[in-house]
């Protein structure tokens, strides 16, 4: 019988007091001072995004590869998992992957033992076509370890396989601190990247700027937020705290359907597009009537926000949604909108989302300012990305659909999704009717007075729009109907069952390109 009162094993205690050692319980000044400057730990982080007791931990008891320069409980209390915490889990009972920077190791930096524990999950996620969620905060490579001969360091593999995976599983990036350097490839390969007003995102930290001549920069001004969102780095910003149930929710949609759903009330539509096709209007509430009930996430809002991307889910079956939105720009495809909805669909496509484009557009953005932003290529993006996927793209025509930012919506023409429907607010053409008129009777315009002549441009405009109607245009079979915008959500779900029946709402894979 053993002499230790709980009446284990001596190499049992051993195996648990070194286990004790990694938690955060055992380095309580390294957790105050991280809860003081705002953060969580990388356990606390894991906690509260994943089901409880479900990790099933990798390289726990890795440390530093530091031993010429530490002694062994140096090593064992300073530089716990070598700075990298990670394993499989389930969320709603479905398994993940989960990996995190821990910042209590010095700062979050990446060692090369760090480096080969990351390997190995990674090899694992491959394997098991895992979805990934990765807390990447850190401060980017570790120059200091002694253990393992290196010069460059440039044969790491982590970076290769992680950005490998694009297209395999869904990688959703978490950053809530300084993010830097290597830390940095590591969120911005990724899918999706949420992040918090606490971040500051770079390709090189302080130390990196200064070592290039460039300054002394603060960490927190490197890559502040508010630059982050608006160039589109940042799919989805979250309060402080609120990170972990954040990456929570935005993979669930990538997770499988939900049985239990709520539908909003659908006869709100029909007064949700104003009648005077000047008149802006928010596209957000529309997206959030027609998907179920607490379903919507939008991303990169403050991009290009012209256009709007966002993730919902239709009886319960996860969706994609790309609309304009009339409040920027009138709703015109800029080059960064095109950048936007092509990064998007294909995003899509890999996953097994079915898309519904709203189509409330004036078209193409023009102008010698436009052009200048590379507006042809970005522009094209849409229409080269949309004429690949194999999910289907539904398309909801509510007010404007004019020119070939109209077809860029579509995928290219109106019969390119597998249904082209509109509402009874609805006006297609080749360009916007007013314009129209103004061109074709440039000359006789010239001629009139003031009051004759936008007299007869009020005129003209009017019969353009009953022959632009969009009764008019499912008359010609130029669209598959016209419908009561309260049927609207019903015919989406009866398509995507008919398309979810056929396999094309399945995982692909397939290159899904970052930006």
């Amino acid at each position: 019988m053993s002499d230790n009162p709980h009446g284990l094993r001596a190499d049992l205690l051993a195996l648990l007091g070194r286990r004790a050692l990694t938690e955060d319980a055992a380095r309580p000044d390294a957790v105050e001072k991280q809860h003081a400057r705002g953060g969580r730990t990388a356990r606390e982080l894991i906690d509260d995004l994943i089901d409880p007791g479900s990790l099933v931990e990798y390289g726990r008891f890795v440390t530093a590869a530091q031993a010429q320069k530490r002694p062994v409980d140096e090593l064992l209390d300073r530089t716990v998992g070598d700075g990298v915490i990670g394993g499989v889990a389930t969320i709603d009972g479905r398994p993940v992957a989960v990996v995190s920077y821990d910042y209590l190791v010095m700062a979050g930096t990446q060692g090369m033992r760090g480096h080969a524990k990351t390997d190995r999950l990674l090899d694992v996620v491959e394997r098991l076509r895992l979805p990934v969620i990765f807390f990447a905060s850190g401060g980017g490579g570790r120059p200091s370890d002694t253990d393992i001969p290196t010069v460059s360091g440039l044969d790491v593999p982590t970076f290769a396989r992680w950005a490998s995976l694009t297209g395999k599983v869904v990688r959703v990036a978490v950053v809530n601190d300084n993010c830097f350097a290597g830390n940095a490839v590591i969120a911005g390969c990724a899918d999706l990247l949420i992040a918090t007003p606490r971040s500051s995102l770079g390709m090189g930290g302080p130390a990196m700027i200064a070592g290039g001549g460039l300054g002394q920069v603060e960490s927190k001004d490197v890559g502040p937020i508010q630059v982050m969102t608006a160039n589109g780095v940042v799919d989805l910003v979250v309060e402080d705290g609120d990170e972990s149930l954040a990456a929570r929710e935005l993979i669930s949609y990538f997770l499988g359907d939900h049985e239990d759903w709520q539908a909003p009330d659908q006869t709100v539509l029909r007064d949700a597009v104003p009648e005077n096709e000047r008149t802006a209007y928010p596209i957000v509430p529309i997206i959030e009537t027609l998907c179920d009930e607490e379903s919507v996430t939008v991303l990169r809002p403050e991009f290009a926000p012209e256009l709007t991307t966002a993730l919902g889910r239709i009886e319960g079956r996860a969706v994609g949604v790309i609309a304009n939105d009339t409040r920027h720009m009138a709703g015109a495809i800029t080059a960064d909108a095109g950048d936007k909805a092509a990064r998007f669909v294909n995003l899509c496509d890999a996953y097994g989302f079915g898309i519904v484009s709203l189509v409330d557009t004036p078209g193409m953005m023009v102008g010698p300012e436009a052009e200048r932003t590379g507006l042809v290529r970005h522009t094209s993006r849409l229409l080269v990305a949309a004429a690949q996927i194999r999910v289907p793209l539904i398309g909801v025509v509510l007010r404007r659909g004019y020119g070939l930012g109209a077809q860029a919506m579509l995928g290219g023409s109106t019969h390119a999704p597998v249904m082209t429907m509109a509402w009874p607010s609805a006006h297609l053409g080749p360009m916007g009717l007013e314009g129209a008129v103004r061109l074709a009777i440039a000359k006789e315009l010239a001629a009139m007075d003031e009051d004759t002549r936008e007299a007869t441009v009020r005129d003209l405009t009017a019969q353009m729009q009953e022959h632009a109607s969009a009764l008019n245009v499912a008359r010609h079979g130029e669209i598959d109907d016209v419908i009561d915008p309260a049927e609207t959500r019903g015919v989406i779900a009866r398509l995507l069952d008919a398309a979810a029946a056929e396999g094309r709402l399945a995982p692909r894979e397939r290159f899904l390109d970052v930006w």
